[in-house]
């Protein structure tokens, strides 16, 4: 048994812990930059955004195998098996590189300064497993977590009630997790942007039942883990990512009930009551406050001509923005973790992040 925890800890806390700051170091700052690209005269940040984001899976990889305590030549080949794991594995890219990199490190570092010839032999064997695991396993990862998009898209074919809760509760989930929820909305086209096709006021729910959803993931994390983390943990998950809390997920999983349950009302208030609607870019309805893209690609749609927004924009749907998207989240979360608090589910400490 003893063992066994060592493994679970090894890999499913300290390298998952360490892969979440690789994606934060990566494609999450970059996103960051995009969005102060978006100031104008500002341009040029969203292009260093594009470079950052360009290098998650190798970022990912190499925080994984430095985790692992693996020798320089191998945390250096795992750059390489993380940008092939990552671009082969589609939406489930992350899940890809995380097992992927961890098999391909672990075998390099059973050839690591065994040999006289080490700097060919280990990145050699390490960059070989990795990238044939790539080519065999990512694009099944990829097809697996494809499922969960043909639940989204069934979902958004329902009535508004139900798509509310459903997509919300569904994509917040994958934000928080080691998938991509972008690109999941991105291959659905969660937008009725009338540049998307096949657009319907369907889909333009959705997203914005994505954008609910994902909002109270990150929200609701960055203010019930506030004793543990102060302002930096508000930052880092508020503007960044909740995937930071998946190893003390592992450890508790009862911490994820309160951001979830608060996407379970968020959601259909969104599409319910507000009558929000996502006519942005689609990879947006995945992104929650992640760079602030959610809300900023929501106004976007309002506002660009192009993406044909229906009606009129009233002080309603600014509101229930700012309700949906920062308010509630916070307010909710808090009163349900306060509620497991008091039933001795959650106890101090459970949300420390390790940095």
């Amino acid at each position: 048994m003893e063992t066994v925890k060592k493994y679970l800890k090894r890999y499913f806390i300290d390298a998952m812990g360490a892969m979440a700051l690789g994606l934060f170091a990566s494609l999450l700052i970059g996103t960051i930059f995009n969005a102060i690209g978006m100031i104008p005269h500002l341009e040029i940040m969203a292009t260093i955004g594009k470079y950052a984001q360009a290098m998650a899976g190798p970022a990912m990889a190499a925080a994984i195998a430095f985790s692992l305590k693996a020798h320089p030549l191998v945390i250096f080949s795992a750059a390489s098996v993380g940008y092939a794991a990552n671009s082969l594995g589609g939406a489930g890219g992350p899940l890809a590189v995380f097992f992927i990199a961890i098999i391909a490190v672990e075998l390099g570092m059973l050839v690591s300064k065994k040999t006289k010839v080490d700097i060919i032999v280990t990145p050699f064997v390490t960059i070989l497993v990795g990238g044939l695991l790539s080519i065999l396993l990512a694009p099944k990862i990829g097809t697996l977590v494809g499922y969960i998009s043909k639940f989204i898209g069934w979902a958004a074919l329902q009535a508004p009630l139900v798509t509310g809760i459903l997509v919300s509760v569904v994509i917040g989930i994958c934000l928080t997790l080691p998938i991509s929820s972008a690109a999941i909305c991105a291959g659905l086209v969660l937008t009725g942007s009338a540049a998307a096709i096949g657009s319907s006021e369907g889909l333009a729910i959705a997203g914005a039942a994505a954008v609910a959803g994902c909002c109270a993931q990150m929200v609701g994390f960055a203010v019930i883990s506030f004793r543990e983390n102060r302002w930096g943990g508000v930052l880092s998950q508020g503007i960044g990512t909740s995937m930071l809390q998946m190893p003390n997920i592992i450890r508790h999983p009862q911490i994820w009930i309160a951001p979830t349950l608060a996407s379970a009302i968020t959601g259909p208030l969104a599409v319910c009551v507000f009558d929000l609607r996502m006519y942005g870019a689609a990879i947006n309805s995945g992104m929650g406050t992640c760079g602030l893209l959610g809300p900023i690609g929501m106004v976007l749609g309002w506002l660009s001509p192009e993406n044909g927004y229906p009606g009129e924009v009233t002080a309603l749907h600014w509101v229930g923005l700012v309700l949906v998207c920062f308010v509630l989240p916070a307010v909710l979360s808090f009163v349900f973790n306060e509620i497991l608090r008091k039933l001795g589910w959650v106890k101090d400490g459970y949300m420390k992040i390790e940095s």
